[in-house]
């Protein structure tokens, strides 16, 4: 269950850092008069509110999982928590890192395909424990 926890917080403090990030970059336009709403997939706000919202979209059910996986599935099912939780540290990582929204990135590519492998790979052994 410790993996489980250490997981669900790293996860946790994922989406507040990133919500944290798009805090800043709303101040910092806002201060030099730009836009806090930005069109532009290239503008680096409009990537920091893509990139938190993607994680606030999936990382809720996947603390859930990861608890339920870590509290009633055998110890070798908790490589599918520290999977899903790698995978969303690369997707927000490769979002971050791109110069554009549109830019598809390996770790953006790795961290989605990631987060829906070991996403279902949670479900079902959640399923699999009933």
């Amino acid at each position: 269950m410790t993996i489980a926890l250490v997981c669900a917080a790293v996860l946790a403090a994922l989406v507040f850092g990133l919500g944290a990030n798009v805090t800043r970059l709303r101040a910092a336009a806002a201060g030099r008069g730009g836009s806090q709403a930005p069109t532009d997939p290239s503008d680096p706000l409009f990537i920091a509110i893509r990139a938190h919202g993607n994680a606030a979209e999936y990382i809720p059910t996947l603390i859930v999982l990861s608890l339920l996986v870590g509290s009633r599935a055998p110890a070798w099912t908790l490589a599918f928590v520290i999977g899903a939780t790698a995978a969303r540290l690369a997707h927000a990582w490769g979002m971050l890192a791109a110069r554009s929204w549109a830019d598809v990135t390996r770790r953006r590519t790795v961290g989605a395909a990631g987060t829906y492998l070991f996403g279902l790979a949670l479900a079902g052994t959640v399923l699999a424990t009933l």
